[in-house]
């Protein structure tokens, strides 16, 4: 298709503009060949005539389509031009925020001016490992890229940085060091980089300074070569620095400054170490005053100084040699200020004690005279003789500048050196990645030396890059076997020729400098004499003849001559260097050693630099040699050599190209300026790519991706199996010339602009496709809303006609209605005539009637109420009389009783005193507590019939109140009523009268009443009526506030749910932080671990180490030292090589605390034994006189338990009364406010304080009488009943009973003596030498001695001393507590002594509920031991009896009768243990785990069963007894595990086959532990079985952090099986076929959405998933494991989907997040199926589910973005607008989110608090947790294989 055929009506171009670079237009009308004018519409709404070029007749640039705009690599486009460039990098930095692009090999950079949160650790992990072309384009892309090809390719990698001041190259140069820190895993790579990093601000406070572009512009070019090891880890680095801007120390344009150094250095010069270089302010000094701009807004140069030193001491460099630079520095400062007089025009002095020149003199260490004699004097030599010349003024002031650049070159070296050994390793290296961070292409106003020399390296940088990119497109046209043809491209060798071939620029210029008359316009003219009209590259200004013009590869540049030659000899006299170097100062001289050597392509110097800044002196006379030749050597020769040499490094590696781009000269953050970036666009080479891109075949396809995009534009018939062809056939229909493609072998190849052409055709088929679904759905909806308006119509008619039927039935009721109700209206009024006649006649009756009654009432009234004064006046005298005679008696009855009262109390009182009374008292205490209490029982009673009585009369005499009142009430009512009946009656007969004269004008005044009446009846209604409304008005408003109230009581209600719900949650949240913590602590350790085991493996392999000795610790010893000692105890052993098996007593030292304390127990035992038995003996014969008495009194001893107890009751309830009110006389005490009342002296405060007194003493003495009281209780309690514990003791009864010799009854009880008297540790151990146990043996004979005595009595009577012993024993302890609680209670204030003493009591029982289940523990094993010898004892009778039998004679067996007897088989009767000896360990150890395989024990044997073998092991060693035994066993198990999980740890099968047997073990020690809390679900056969000698919780909590390290190293095995799978398979494969439609690609290489053969998909995933699951639950493991299991493979999955999704542009659409959407729904079915669906996988994919409906979701309105607010809560700020920015149309009906759309949605979530991180954290882990799960698995049914090797193992 031709290329006007495409400038139809419609297609938009571009046409130039002076403002915007490039304006874009609409076409108004096609164009036909011959148009001299375009009629465009510009987007503004102008319309416009674009008149063409008469000459070359070219047309505008046509606009690419809207669907490729936006692509991340510029030869995407189907059009590539200039504005096409422009404005892709426009719309991806403005409206997507993307600051990379790529443009071909070359990543574009722009800078952002903003910090932006795209370079963390979480970006860098998502781009290692991937392809270039995968991922969006960014700077660890190309990072990635070049490390990726240094390991594969083994070749050297450059990555070239390039761009103007200020666009960010050393930024960009900073990351991709970073990325290589990162990802290149070594140990020391963190300190090389930080190294280089601390490199950053000495190189930029001696190399940067401040320019009208940039505040800290880089002055100079640096090379740095990054060094790696054959195992591609960082090693070291180096750096080299090219062409330092040396005129910038002592000249500096306006609104510039000098090096930042110098404003360092002066802003720091008040500190004391600086006050000897006698600096100021930096105005003060003629090279920093200048550029007239000092200070840098926002930099404080103090604190620069302070990082600047700081550095300097990272890197080695001590502070001596800083305080030498500094005055090197300073003073260069003073050199500067050295001032010259004229003599005369040829000669010129220093003023005499020149201050500047001492300060100068004194700081270098040089002599003041010479240097001031060498500044205003040079050395002439000729062939003859030398002689001293005067200089003048202006050549002193130059040499002066020339000296201060000198010395400031050498120093900037002699840094750059010092800074390279820091970075030095003593490591060979194997490769390198070189950084190149050098200046752009630069134009300014005036130009000079510095910008020649750097265009001229630009050019030779450009050239090399047009050569690299045209090879890499010959070698992809090679490889497509595409016909070759030759591209035209820029070559700029004639531009390079022109600069450094023989008689070019740098030729002359180093000519002229040897002349010795040689000055710029000379050098001018001889330029203009050879160059000019004969090179068209070089041009001559019209207006000038010392400047001239070099069109360079990006644009013509104007070079001013004035100073080329000075810069370029850049000379300084010998003489001033001699003096130099004759300078006391050490570092002075050390700079002008002569060192520099040649650096070949492919080393470096020691120093790492190559030398560009060499100076000529001039000797005083001519030597012949290669010294003379070195001084000679010019600025631009030194230049040309270096540029040289790097190009050959640059060469020998592969280049990496990163073009960094300023958008604008003001740093706005995202404001483009599109001149400055088509400037620089032009001068780095970008545009240049396009054009030889573009002059090919720019667009590429494979077959693939052209079928998928473009199988609309083929009909079924020409779809064939064989894509390629398919795809030739539809080619040659569609294009007709087939200039315009050409086919390879895996890719179509198009020339620019066909691919637009392709999808005009393919939108074109889709509108005509949508045109008719549009219209086939339009006549659809017009048809239903026809149906529906003749349905409407229907209905509405029925309506209608109903409604006038039912209004005629309506008037016929009325007429009816009216007719009945006048007949009952005249009814009415006859009726009402007559009622108003009868009731007046009524009336009168009435009022006649009452009068005649109330003339009776009254006189029988009277006759009453006196026979009532009557009563109540005698009644009244008789009580008087009564009442008198009553209280004289009771006087008297007061007074006799008082003095009777006194008489007794004070008997009592004298009784009291005596001790007889007071032993009788105490010894009658209980029997008068009984009376007292009968009498207390007897008052009650007889108060609770007293208070019936006094009840039932209070009854009586209320209702006869009521009835008497009720009775008088009535009375006084018809009283008033009779009064006014007869007042009633007086009236009317007056008005009667009246009325009988005034019936005349009543009739008149009839009228007026009835209309007041009537009016004032108004007024009532309305009355009535405004107050129904404000009633109603009352009534709502307390509705509503009821209302109110309500939905307030719901909010607050609902707000506290809420609250409560959320503070769960935080708690929660901060359980699983916890957890997390502990086990990344956990991961940590065991990571140290393993690195640890390496070292010493590394160690061992080293030196032949003898075996270690065993170390024994004792069973009782803590694991709080650490897990270490029970992961590992052999390796504690390992650590020490020289130890061997030693004599015991070097053991002693580490058990020496542990035999003290048992060596001073027994010392108490032996003690506590003897006097014990002087208690016993004692108390034997106190029992003996109290037996008696004790069996006569049980009733009376449990009525006064009974007793005992409710007093206690009583006195405790006392006592809390008493605390409430001393609780309450405090508070009153306390509230009262006057100070008179509360003052210490008051009379209410001594009151006060006595009754506190009071109480106080009354609360210690009800307390002591409690604590005596309970002391007793529990004493008589123990004496009567069996003591109470946690476990049954029916067991040992049985037991005892079925023993039915009394031998052996004896037997057990002296047993079951020495267990409860014997420690519970094994006396045999605690010293070695034996003494201890022969005295401990003797005091075991003794005890036993003494019990043989005691089994000649009766069994009642042992009871009965085992009892009183253990009340002797309990009595004493309580003594002893009794009297401590008391000591410690008067130290206590009142109220805290009652706690104290509950207190105790509740650590009394504690420790005595301990006791007794120690006891019952011991006496359980000596019944089992008992029962092992009854057993043996049996089976010795039985071998005697068959011994008998044998000794009968043959003949005695033939003359018995023989008779059948059938001998039943008896099951041996196991008890689930396994019995191996100690020297079996290790065997058992490796058969069952170390050479034990997961599959074959999944598959064929029970889940779990090398848990269950081991745990039976462990039970069989509690049984023994061997402490020994249990720790080895579990260490060794542990450490093997460990083991086999170092060696298979990448395997998948192994890991989780031992995570679920660690469980189990974990599961197995939890349930048989004996805790109540784990033996809820056991059966009583298990709870047997039960470990009854060791607690092992620590070691549970050991196996539970190895189970916990096992799953973290089981989730890495499926983080590295699945990472590959994922993005494949959840985003790139097309599980719907058809839907997303595939976009077109530039030079990258990219990932296909399509699946080839070899990819990953969905059902790969899925495949994977099921062979997880399955082999989890083959292992049995359990299921809550496997729930946290999967929940992390989703949280995997769909962290690395949405990570991905994050930083792929091309995977942002809405047919992706259709496909996602419809992945995830597969994984929900997986769970589903796998009732997994309460694991809470679901809620993980959580976010990618939102991200996917973010995509699909409409995004335009304001309605919309509230939508997505709400809806994606599970996504962060960051990523939704991540994914809105990145979201990109497929298809060209889909339309971009705009701009405005976005900063909505920003400004809605502006108050949402979450992380601002981009991508999710795919390596994190969840904390796991262990529920417990029991075993219904019976341990005696377990059968061991014979396939496992374990014959050794007999079972118990």
């Amino acid at each position: 298709m031709a290329a006007s055929e495409l400038y139809t009506k419609f297609a938009r171009v571009w046409i130039p503009d002076p403002e915007e670079v490039w304006k874009s237009a609409e076409l108004l009308k096609d164009y036909k060949p011959g148009d001299k004018v375009l009629l465009l519409h510009l987007e503004e709404g102008k319309d416009l005539e674009y008149r063409l070029d008469p000459k070359t007749k070219e047309l505008p640039h046509l606009r690419n389509p809207d669907i490729l705009v936006g692509e991340n690599d510029l030869t995407a486009l189907s059009y590539l031009h200039e504005p096409a460039v422009l404005h892709n990098l426009r719309v991806r930095f403005i409206d997507s925020k993307l600051i990379y692009t790529y443009c071909g090999i070359v990543l574009v950079a722009i800078n952002p001016y903003e910090q932006l949160p795209i370079y963390g650790e979480d970006i860098i992990n998502a781009y290692s490992g991937q392809n270039m072309g995968d991922m969006d384009p960014h700077i660890f892309a190309v990072a990635e890229e070049a490390y990726k090809q240094m390991a594969r390719d083994e070749r050297n990698q450059s990555i070239i940085v390039s761009g103007e001041s200020g666009a960010g190259k050393t930024v960009s140069a900073k990351y991709a060091m970073r990325y290589f820190a990162t990802v290149s895993g070594s140990a020391s790579e963190a300190n090389v980089e930080e190294k280089v990093l601390a490199s950053n601000p000495i190189m930029e406070s001696i190399g940067n300074a401040k320019t009208t572009r940039n505040d800290n512009s880089s002055r100079f070019g640096k090379y740095i070569e990054i060094g790696f090891d054959k195992r591609y880890r960082i090693i070291g680095a180096n750096m080299r620095t090219y062409l330092l801007e040396k005129s910038r120390v002592v000249f500096q344009a306006e609104e510039e400054r000098n090096y930042h150094i110098f404003y360092q250095l002066c802003a720091s010069a008040k500190l004391p170490e600086f006050k000897m270089l006698r600096l100021g302010n930096a105005n003060n000094f003629h090279y920093t005053n200048q550029g007239g701009s000092p200070v840098i807004e926002g930099v404080d140069d103090t604190k620069e100084m302070a990082h600047t030193r700081q550095a300097c001491t990272l890197l080695g460099i001590s502070e001596s040699y800083q305080m030498g630079i500094f005055r090197i520095l300073a003073g260069i400062l003073h050199l500067g200020n050295v001032a010259f007089i004229s003599r005369d025009s040829d000669s010129c002095t220093i003023p005499p004690k020149h201050e500047p020149l001492s300060i100068f003199s004194d700081l270098m260490g040089v002599d003041y005279e010479e240097m001031c004699h060498w500044l205003c004097h040079r050395k002439l030599a000729t062939t003859t003789e030398t002689y001293i010349k005067p200089i003048s003024k202006l050549q002193a002031t130059n040499a002066r500048d020339a000296l201060a650049k000198h010395i400031y070159a050498k120093l900037f070296s002699w840094i750059v050196d010092h800074v390279n050994q820091a970075l030095h390793s003593a490591v060979k290296q194997h490769s390198f990645i070189g950084v190149l961070d050098i200046y752009g292409f630069e134009t300014f106003e005036i130009n000079s030396f510095e910008q020649f020399c750097i265009n001229y390296a630009n050019e030779k940088l450009q050239q090399q890059f047009n050569m690299h990119v045209f090879k890499l497109e010959q070698e992809e046209y090679m490889k497509e076997q595409i016909p070759w043809t030759l591209i035209d491209f820029y070559d700029n060798q004639p531009c390079i020729n022109l600069i450094e071939s023989k008689l070019g620029i740098l030729d002359l210029l180093d000519e002229e400098c040897k002349m010795p008359k040689g000055t710029d316009d000379t050098w001018a003219q001889k330029l203009y004499n050879t160059h000019l009209n004969k090179c068209a590259l070089f041009e001559k200004p019209r207006l000038s003849n010392k400047a001239f013009i070099i069109q360079h590869f990006a644009d013509k540049v104007e070079y001013q001559c004035e100073g080329f030659l000075e810069k370029n000899k850049d000379t300084v006299f010998e003489e001033q260097i001699k003096v130099l170097k004759s300078s006391k100062f050490k570092m002075l001289p050390e700079l002008f050693q002569d060192d520099e050597k040649a650096i070949s392509p492919t080393s470096a110097t020691s120093s790492g630099r190559t030398p560009l800044t060499r100076i000529s002196v001039k000797p005083t006379k001519g030597r012949p040699g290669q010294t003379a030749k070195e001084h000679k050597k010019t600025v631009g020769h030194q230049f040309r050599n270096s540029l040289h040499l790097l190009m050959e490094t640059l060469n020998a590696t592969t280049p990496h190209y990163v073009r960094c781009i300023k958008p604008n000269d003001f740093k706005f953050p995202f404001t483009f300026d599109e001149k400055r970036a088509v400037q620089q666009l032009r001068a780095c080479g970008v545009l240049e790519t396009i054009r030889i891109s573009a002059a090919g075949f720019p667009s590429r396809w494979t077959y693939q991706e052209f079928f998928s995009r473009y199988r609309v534009l083929m009909k079924q018939k020409d779809v064939l199996s064989d894509r390629k062809q398919t795809c030739k056939n539809v080619l040659e229909k569609l294009i007709l010339d087939k200039d315009k493609y050409q086919f390879g072998k895996t890719k179509i190849f198009f020339r620019a602009g066909q691919v637009a052409y392709l999808e005009k055709l393919r939108a074109d088929k889709l509108r005509a496709a949508c045109i008719r679904i549009q219209k086939t759905i339009r006549g659809w909806l017009l048809r239903k809303k026809y149906l529906r308006m003749r349905k409407a119509a229907i209905t509405v008619q029925r309506y209608v006609r109903g409604y006038q039927a039912r209004c005629y039935t309506k008037f016929l009721r009325r007429t009816k209605a009216a007719t009945i109700i006048q007949k009952y209206w005249r009814m009415y009024i006859v009726r009402r005539r007559y009622k108003i006649r009868r009731s007046a006649t009524i009336v009168l009756q009435s009022y006649l009637r009452g009068y005649l009654a109330r003339n009776r009432y009254r006189k029988m009234l009277r006759e009453h109420k006196a026979v009532i004064i009557q009563k109540w006046v005698r009644g009244w005298l008789a009580r008087t009389h009564y009442k008198r005679s009553m209280h004289a008696i009771i006087y008297l009855q007061c007074c006799f009783r008082r003095m009777m009262a006194k008489r007794e109390l004070k008997k009592l009182k004298i009784e009291a005193r005596s001790v007889e009374r007071y032993k009788k008292l105490h010894i009658g205490m209980e029997n008068k507590i009984m009376q007292l209490q009968r009498k207390v029982d007897e008052q009650n009673k007889d108060y609770k019939c007293l208070m019936e009585k006094l009840t039932n009369l209070e009854g009586i005499y209320n209702s006869e109140t009521e009835k008497l009142r009720s009775d008088l009430e009535r009375l006084q009512l018809s009283e008033e009523e009779a009064k006014i009946a007869t007042g009633r009656v007086l009236s009317l007969q007056e008005e009667i009268a009246k009325l009988r004269k005034d019936l005349e004008q009543t009739q008149s005044e009839k009228k007026s009443i009835e209309e007041c009446a009537d009016r004032y009846k108004q007024e009532t209604e309305q009355l009535v009526s405004n107050l129904k409304e404000e009633n109603t008005l009352l009534k709502q408003e307390k509705e509503a506030l009821n209302h109110l109230i309500v939905e307030q009581a719901k909010e607050m209600t609902e707000t506290m749910e809420k609250k409560l719900v959320e503070e769960t949650k935080q708690l929660e949240l901060d359980l699983n932080d916890e957890r997390l913590r502990y086990q990344n602590l956990l991961n940590e350790f065991s990571r140290l671990e393993e690195r640890y085991d390496d070292l010493k493996e590394e160690m061992t392999l080293m030196g032949n180490v003898p075996k270690p000795g065993h170390k024994r610790t004792d069973s009782t010893h803590s694991s709080n030292e650490s897990e270490y000692t029970f992961s590992s105890e052999i390796a504690e052993t390992e650590d020490m090589p020289l130890r061997t098996e030693e004599p015991s007593e070097k053991k002693v030292p580490l058990d020496m605390s542990l035999f003290l304390k048992l060596q001073k127990r027994v010392t108490e035992l032996e003690q506590e034994k003897q006097v014990m038995q002087d208690e016993l003996d004692r108390k034997e014969e106190q029992m003996l006189r109290s037996k008696a008495k004790e069996e006569e009194r049980p009733q009376i001893r449990g009525a006064e338990l009974e007793y005992e107890s409710l007093k206690r009751q009583e006195l405790e309830s006392e006592n809390k009364k008493l605390k409430n009110e001393l609780n309450e006389l405090r508070k009153a005490l306390s509230e009262k406010s006057a100070p008179e009342v509360t003052a210490p002296g008051a009379p209410a405060y001594r009151v006060l304080m006595e009754q506190l007194t009071s109480v106080s003493e009354e609360l210690d003495v009800r307390k002591e009488e409690v604590l005596i009281l309970r002391s007793q209780l529990v004493s008589q309690k123990e004496a009567i009943q069996p003591k109470n514990t946690m476990t049954d003791s029916t067991i040992l009864l049985e037991d005892v009973q079925k023993m039915k010799d009394k031998g052996e009854i004896a037997q057990a009880y002296i047993g079951l003596k020495e267990t409860n008297r014997s420690p519970a540790m094994d006396c045999h151990e605690l010293n070695e030498d034996g003494e201890l146990w022969l005295v401990y043996e003797g005091l075991k004979q003794a005890n036993r001695l003494l019990e043989s005595q005691l089994q000649s009595q009766k069994r009642s009577h042992e009871n009965e001393a085992e009892a009183l012993r253990g009340e002797i024993q309990s009595l004493k302890e309580e003594n002893n507590r009794q009297q401590q609680l008391l000591a410690q209670n008067l130290q206590l204030p009142p109220e805290a002594r009652i706690e104290a003493s509950l207190q105790h009591e509740i650590t009394r029982l504690t420790n005595e509920n301990l006791d007794l289940m120690e006891q019952l523990e011991k006496q359980d094993k000596t019944v089992r031991k008992l029962k092992k010898q009854l057993k043996v004892f049996a089976k010795k009778i039985g071998e005697l009896e068959v011994g008998q039998m044998e000794n009968i004679s043959p003949g005695q067996i033939i003359d018995e009768p023989i008779r059948p007897v059938n001998i039943p088989r008896k099951e041996k009767d196991f008890q689930g243990m396994l019995e191996y000896k100690k020297e079996d360990e290790q065997k058992l150890v490796k058969n069952l785990i170390l050479e034990l395989k997961p599959r074959g024990v999944a598959v064929n044997l029970i889940p779990g069963l090398p848990a269950y073998i081991l745990f039976m092991c462990v039970r069989h060693a509690d049984y023994l007894n061997d402490d020994q035994k249990v720790r080895s066993l579990l260490t060794s198990t542990i450490n093997s595990i460990k083991k086999v999980l170092k060696k298979r740890g990448d395997d998948f099968e192994t890991v989780s086959f031992w995570l679920s047997n660690t469980c189990r073990f974990l599961h197995c020690l939890k349930q048989y532990s004996g805790e109540e809390g784990f033996m809820k679900h056991n059966t009583s056969r298990q709870n047997e079985h039960c470990l009854t000698n060791f607690d092992l919780a620590e070691y549970r909590q050991v196996l539970s952090d190895l189970a916990i390290q096992i799953y973290q190293q089981l989730v890495r095995v499926l983080e590295n099986i699945l990472q590959p799978m994922i993005v494949s398979g959840m985003l790139e494969h097309e599980t719907i076929q058809g839907v997303s439609g595939v976009k077109p690609t530039g030079l990258r290489k990219r990932t296909s959405s399509i699946a080839d053969e070899g990819t990953y998909t969905l059902d790969s995933i899925l495949r994977q998933l099921n062979s997880f699951h399955s082999v989890l639950c083959q292992h049995g493991m359990d299921p809550e494991l496997i729930k946290q299991v999967v929940k992390q493979m989703f949280y995997i999955v769909g962290a690395v989907t949405l990570n991905n999704l994050l930083l792929r542009k091309d995977m942002c659409s809405w047919s992706k997040g259709m496909q996602i959407r419809y992945n995830v729904s597969q994984l929900e079915e997986w769970l589903r199926d796998k009732n997994l669906m309460t694991s809470g996988a679901k809620e993980t994919l959580e976010p990618l589910i939102q991200a996917a409906q973010l995509l699909q979701v409409k995004k335009k309105t304001d309605d919309d973005a509230e939508a997505i607010c709400s809806m994606c809560s599970a996504l962060t700020t960051a990523q939704i607008v991540k994914v809105l920015n990145l979201y990109t149309p497929v298809n060209e009906f889909e339309e971009r989110v705009s701009v405005s759309f976005i900063r909505t949605i920003q400004m809605r979530l502006r108050d949402r608090k979450d992380s601002p991180q981009l991508l999710m954290d795919a390596k994190h882990i969840f904390p796991v947790t262990f529920p417990f799960n029991p075993s219904s698995l019976a341990l005696e049914t377990i059968q061991i294989p014979a396939s496992l090797g374990l014959g050794f193992i007999s079972r118990v």
